[in-house]
């Protein structure tokens, strides 16, 4: 069952970039997400999250986006932990990939949404096989 969850929130996470849907986007993710791993930053929170958004849809600035090879780490009713390799094609074809660590969480409303984002250290993401 979380193999599905993911599957169909990362369909979710991917058609709503791709659209450049802003608020459908963002009701993917938790108003209190923490994003960890970007260079120069300590963490970056919704607020942060919101503005590159608002700034990369309107100009159709991602072209592609994927994940693959999905690891399940963790999950129960309330939680699900997991990696994958995201890759992102930019407007310029510009392709960056990237081992990610995803948490989601099934906020009140039933819905899960991404609580914590970690981007993933080059030999991390070796050693769990994703690049």
């Amino acid at each position: 069952m979380s193999h599905q969850i993911i599957e169909h929130w990362l369909q979710g996470f991917v058609d709503t970039a791709l659209a450049g849907d802003l608020d459908a986007h963002m009701g993917m993710i938790s108003r209190d997400v923490a994003v960890f791993g970007v260079p120069g930053f300590a963490s970056l929170g919704f607020d942060d999250w919101y503005a590159q958004c608002a700034h990369e849809f309107p100009q159709r600035l991602i072209r592609a986006l994927e994940y693959s090879g999905v690891r399940l780490r963790s999950a129960d009713g309330t939680n699900i932990l997991f990696k994958a390799l995201e890759k992102n094609t930019t407007a310029d074809g510009t392709i960056t990939l990237q081992g990610v660590e995803m948490l989601l969480r099934r906020d009140a409303d039933e819905h899960w949404r991404l609580q914590q984002l970690r981007l993933l250290p080059d030999d991390e993401a070796r050693h769990d096989g994703l690049v």
